[in-house]
């Protein structure tokens, strides 16, 4: 059966790529007449009134964020600090040969078997707590930081940022809770790659609670949606984004520079994706920081310029963030643009994340739980936040906004605010936009190659498969405009939140007994060490 699939994919799929200019839009049109049905229901807004309505999906991602933040009690605020001493390596010692082996009872004479235990490197992984971060954030940090911010802003005004924030630290108890159960539940093959996600927890955690023929089938849904999601959102719409801007900056006029670009993108992200979460992260962990570092850098360069305004720009973000003034919507209207943007950005219950953090060296599945949390941290609460900040404050003398009228063109809006303190930015922001899609696209290669190796099995030629299918739609986002396309691929991304949702709501009992075991373990460490004894972190 997998293999008669496999070959049904490798057949159809290329013959999009033969489509040219001409055809795309009939194509598109056709495509939407099929799967229109599917995007208008994962978007479809529930009405509350005539005034605003509520897409669902986004009612199930930020009460699952509430249920979790209340359920591992507020874990998004007290494992903040832990977090930040994980990903600095504190605790790598009991992580890869646990707690009581290390600092345990011990003799005297067992010291040197201790030394020779951590030149063990025991502990199933592919990549470091860092690395994971960073492959996650890579996904995630780009256009939505940039132009989506810009556009909330324009329809919800300035305390839509509130919102966003609120949004960003519930998040953070999603991505705890998902990411524990992505390592609690990877497969780990005889090679050493590791193999993780919602598709293994929702299969092997519901087959525990006896609930085994569920938890497959929302295994297999999330994995086909997953696939889809990262063909079209995590690829082709990245791809596109990425050509749009590169043939703008160096002003190409030819038809065909997109498809050039495309080519030279695919050859790179091969590079790249050939060597699997490793290669990966080793590119995610350079860029992520370098690119996210400048951006920040250059917002708080233009606060600085302004420091001036920052009291009256927080004093318009929390006055509309309860009030509504001037807002469609009034202040729930505020509120459901600021949440939307906060939610879509950070992709916290989405599932996607767990999957790269799966991946990470460490005995204990909470301790990259904790370390997840930080991601909506950065990518919502500091990012997106300084973003609203420069539009805010750059917008009093600029007055290039006009609150509560929407626009399109978040990039341009953005790239106008940075403009006005920092002359030609714009160039910088490009790039970085760039850089963030192609980070972006090798991120959800690993995580569309993982769905696809659960549904049509594990090996070489199921992964080649895989990696040919996802270049030649680098090629085909970057050369023609399939609309439908990625409406119905962003639609799949966010389709992915029913089934992880509801596994990872059923599996929270088990998530609270890893993360007081994790707990205890770094207790017994710090017991040890009050009491005299070495820290062997130094040594690994």
């Amino acid at each position: 059966m997998r293999r008669y699939l496999l070959t049904i994919f490798t057949l159809i799929l290329p013959l999009i790529t033969f489509a040219q200019e001409s055809a795309s839009e009939k194509f598109d049109r056709i495509f939407k007449e099929y799967t229109g049905w599917f995007v208008e229901g994962i978007f479809y807004e529930i009405p509350f009134s005539e005034n605003y309505q509520i897409p669902w999906v986004l009612i199930v991602l930020i009460g699952g964020a509430i249920f979790f933040t209340i359920y591992f009690k507020f874990i998004n605020i007290t494992g903040f600090r832990t977090a930040l001493r994980v990903v600095q390596g504190k605790y790598e010692d009991i992580e890869k040969h646990g707690a009581d082996t290390l600092y345990g009872d011990q003799t005297p004479n067992e010291d040197h078997n201790i030394i020779e235990t951590l030149r063990d490197d025991s502990a199933h992984g592919e990549v470091s707590h860092f690395q994971a971060l960073t492959a996650a954030l890579s996904a995630t940090v780009g256009l939505g930081n940039i132009a989506g911010v810009a556009v909330a802003l324009s329809i919800g005004g300035p305390g839509a940022t509130f919102w966003m924030i609120v949004a960003g630290l519930l998040g953070m108890a999603s991505k705890f809770a998902e990411c524990t159960l992505g390592v609690k539940y990877r497969d780990v093959g005889e090679d050493g790659t590791v193999y993780g996600g919602p598709m293994y927890y929702l299969t092997k955690g519901f087959r525990e609670k006896g609930m085994g023929g569920i938890g497959k089938v929302l295994a297999v849904v999330f994995a086909i949606f997953v696939i889809g999601g990262s063909f079209g959102g995590g690829n082709m719409f990245q791809a596109n984004q990425a050509a749009a801007q590169f043939t703008k900056l160096f002003d190409f006029q030819s038809d065909n520079a997109g498809m050039y670009f495309g080519m030279v993108m695919a050859v790179i992200v091969a590079v790249v994706i050939i060597g699997g979460i490793k290669r990966i992260a080793s590119v995610t962990e350079k860029i992520v920081p370098f690119m996210a570092g400048i951006y920040v850098l250059a917002s708080l360069i233009i606060l600085g310029a302004n420091y001036n305004h920052i009291g009256d720009a927080f004093g318009l973000i929390f006055e509309g963030a309860f009030s509504g003034l001037g807002i469609a919507g009034g202040l729930v209207g505020v509120m459901i643009q600021g949440i939307r943007r906060g939610a879509f950005s950070n992709e916290a219950g989405v599932g996607s994340a767990a999957i790269a953090h799966s991946a990470v060296r460490t005995k204990y599945p909470a301790s990259e739980g904790i370390v997840a949390l930080l991601e909506p941290f950065v990518d919502t609460v500091v990012i997106c936040t300084m973003t609203a900040l420069v539009i805010i404050i750059t917008n009093y003398e600029g007055g290039f906004m006009e609150y509560g009228v929407p626009i399109k063109e978040g990039v341009e809006l953005t790239a106008t605010a940075f403009d006005s303190v920092i002359p030609h930015f714009s160039i910088i922001l490009t790039i970085a936009v760039i850089l963030f899609a192609f980070s972006t696209m090798i991120s959800w290669s690993y995580y569309g190659m993982q769905g696809w190796v659960y549904l049509f099995g594990k090996g070489k030629v199921s992964d080649l498969v895989y990696k040919i299918l996802f270049l030649i739609f680098v090629v085909l986002g970057s050369s023609i405009s399939l609309g439908a396309v990625i409406d119905f691929s962003d639609a799949m991304i966010f389709a992915m939140v029913v089934p992880n949702i509801i596994g990872v709501v059923i599996l929270s009992p088990i998530i609270s007994k890893e993360l007081r075991k994790y707990m205890k373990a770094i207790n017994v460490k710090h017991e040890a060490l009050d009491e005299g004894a070495e820290d062997l972190t130094k040594h690994m």
